[in-house]
């Protein structure tokens, strides 16, 4: 197979992941298996393969900017960079997954997350981080004053 020819198969993999993700949250073989494990792992497994047949002669390093530019001047190797980001984005975004299941953050609060996660991975997490405490600090305040009013009976 040609480098982009996995690359536009892990790109359709990525997607019908997230779609599992934003349409089946509580399935646990979503978020544990095909989300949390087998993706991330195929795509890991692609990435290990190509980082050893191709990254030991590989013009380039990581020690500067114009060198990581060298080394994603390397179609392989901006393969191999692009399937990083689709495992670790996709292990935050199941993990956010997870985390709102277990909060009871609703899925019209998770989806936007996912999205932004999806498409821009950090900014994703840091929304989703904000929306998780808005979220759990006005569930807290109803709470206390749900209890402050029984307490005056």
């Amino acid at each position: 197979m040609t480098a982009e020819q996995i690359f536009s198969v892990a790109n359709l993999l990525a997607v019908l992941c997230w779609i599992l993700l934003a349409a089946l949250p509580a399935r646990r073989w979503v978020t544990h298996v095909a989300t949390g494990t087998a993706a991330p792992a195929l795509f890991a497994v692609a990435y290990i393969a190509i980082v050893i047949a191709v990254f030991p002669h590989a013009e380039g390093s990581f020690s500067t900017l114009a060198g990581v530019s060298k080394l994603f001047a390397n179609p392989w190797l901006l393969l191999a960079g692009w399937l990083h980001y689709l495992a670790f984005d996709l292990l935050i975004g199941t993990w956010e997954t997870r985390d709102s299941i277990e909060r009871g953050i609703p899925r019209w609060l998770l989806v936007p997350c996912l999205f932004l996660t999806l498409m821009f991975g950090p900014m994703g997490w840091i929304v989703y981080m904000g929306a998780r405490t808005w979220f759990t600090g006005s569930r807290r305040e109803a709470g206390r004053a749900q209890c402050e009013s029984r307490s005056q009976y």
